[in-house]
């Protein structure tokens, strides 16, 4: 009778474990900031003291991505990545038009927690639900300006050069 109670407490577990897999594709809509990241046999860096990654994604598939770094007296630094444009359905996660990843690489835990691989290093990322939409819009904002404009370089270039 112990070893069959075992058994179905054993099973009741992997369901509500493999419930708590199925995560909406809707809830990477937001801004999420990594928690921490290591790489493969390093030991692991708490991000949010001095460092972090900032990650927006936008429920019309916008995407934006920063590094953002404090100074030694104590300014904030964004330093722009990425933007453009994601997409994330049935769990297949690609952004700015590359191949999509594995989805071993990009995985929602929960609704306020994802995973993410790449290359040697791995990243807890945690979903932040408290930043005043001010805040997003001047880090997206620092992203989207950062991008290359081929047709504003040539410009610069005949303008400012010999």
């Amino acid at each position: 009778m112990k070893k069959m109670y075992l058994a179905i407490m054993m099973m009741a577990l992997a369901s509500v474990s493999a419930m708590a897999q199925k995560v909406a594709d809707k809830e990477l809509v937001g801004v999420w900031l990594m928690e921490s990241y290591w790489y493969d046999g390093e030991k692991k860096n708490e991000c949010g003291k001095n460092y972090s990654q900032f990650k927006y994604y936008g429920s019309d598939g916008e995407y934006a991505c920063a590094e953002i770094a404090l100074t030694k007296d104590g300014k904030a630094v964004v330093m722009p990545h990425e933007y453009g444009k994601y997409s994330y359905k049935n769990g297949v996660y690609s952004e700015m038009g590359r191949p999509a990843v594995p989805r071993e690489n990009m995985m929602l835990v929960s609704a306020t927690e994802f995973h993410g691989k790449w290359k040697n290093r791995n990243d807890v990322w945690k979903k932040n639900t408290t930043m005043p939409k001010s805040v997003v819009d001047y880090i997206v904002g620092k992203c989207k300006a950062a991008q290359a404009q081929p047709e504003m370089d040539a410009q610069v270039k005949k303008h400012c050069f010999k």
